[in-house]
């Protein structure tokens, strides 16, 4: 990443106000309300069933969204309502907090199918846009700026908004699945490591190693709390396929040095057409890596998922992640099936 000496509010200037859309087909615009978390979680729905019907959006997600301190409705959301007052297009810019080397603003939602190639999505992401770049010029840091929305290959309608609006493909990432009737391999870790599974008494100490893991991840920040809080507090969120990684270091002393940490979301299973899980985060500290340690981490997270009668496992990897993740998991058998492509306005 970059490094500037002026702060990023300097580098992105006067930000304009966003402009409202205006479309005969979609009559109403208003900022989102928690009254609107079922009828966004509906639109998302059909929307996935379209663009992903292998992961859908859980209502849970939006309600944790709705629930972070740093997401404010008023200004940070949008709904289109039709003439029956359904919400019929979503847009929200999300502003993580806890930037360390890099500050984003993320753009979510889209337009219902039904509604799509009227113009009426050009016109959000303009919003969205207008408004990402308010949040940006609010930092005083020196840091990188960047506008991050990402683009599922089997909608290539979100590809062409993103590439029309200005934004760039920055990187792919493969969605990997392992089909759990073929045998799992036993993988032991070296010696002073041990795997145990995840226990809700280990999650400031996992939390402090997925953000220290995860800080040569590209594009990735530490974590806020309630992130972290909403993530393994989840409804979907799975204690028994999730497991960590101790390590003894020379002076006898124990630390969380990985682990694994899953979701299953039963409500997808018949749209994806298979039962199983999901893995959301993998993560080995950098000065454990090369001790076998993800892969006795990812053994056991199979293992538990056979043991179930789940059918496969999912995941997502960065293709160019430098930590080698993609041959490490096409080594333990997984095979890529879907991409997404990750776009990015840098300021």
């Amino acid at each position: 990443m970059d490094v500037h000496q002026t702060s990023l509010a300097e580098r992105v200037g006067v930000a304009p106000a966003p402009v409202l859309p205006q479309h005969p087909d979609v009559p109403a615009w208003r900022p989102a309300t928690t009254d609107d978390i079922d009828g966004i979680w509906q639109l998302r729905h059909d929307m996935g069933e379209v663009d992903h019907p292998n992961y859908l959006t859980a209502r849970g997600a939006i309600a944790a969204d709705f629930g972070y301190s740093h997401f404010h409705p008023e200004v940070d959301s949008l709904v289109g309502l039709d003439s029956a007052g359904r919400i019929v297009a979503v847009g929200m810019v999300m502003f993580p907090p806890r930037q360390v080397s890099l500050a984003r603003s993320m753009p979510i939602g889209g337009v219902h199918p039904v509604l799509r190639g009227r113009g009426i999505g050009r016109q959000l992401l303009a919003w969205q846009l207008a408004r990402a770049k308010q949040q940006l010029a609010t930092s005083t840091k020196a840091l990188p700026g960047w506008i991050l929305a990402y683009a599922d290959e089997r909608s290539p309608q979100n590809a062409a908004l993103f590439e029309h609006a200005g934004l760039s493909i920055a990187r792919y990432f493969l969605t990997l699945e392992r089909p759990l009737d073929a045998p799992i391999r036993v993988i032991h870790a070296a010696a002073g490591i041990r795997i145990a599974a995840y226990a809700d008494a280990v999650s400031a100490e996992v939390h402090r190693t997925r953000d220290d893991s995860f800080m040569d991840h590209w594009g990735s920040q530490p974590m806020s709390d309630e992130n972290w809080n909403a993530f393994v507090g989840g409804k979907w969120f799975r204690p028994d396929l999730s497991f960590v990684a101790y390590g003894t270091d020379d002076t006898g002393t124990e630390q969380v040095v990985g682990f694994v940490l899953s979701t299953a979301n039963e409500n997808v299973w018949a749209t994806q057409g298979f039962t199983g899980s999901y893995i959301d985060l993998v993560g080995v500290v950098s000065v454990w890596r090369g001790r076998h340690v993800a892969q006795s981490l990812l053994a056991a997270q199979l293992a538990a998922g056979q043991a179930l009668g789940h059918e496969r496992v999912t995941l997502a990897v960065d293709s160019a992640s430098p930590t080698g993740a993609l041959g490490l998991y096409t080594g333990m058998g997984f095979v890529p099936t879907h991409r997404k492509m990750a776009y990015s306005l840098e300021f």
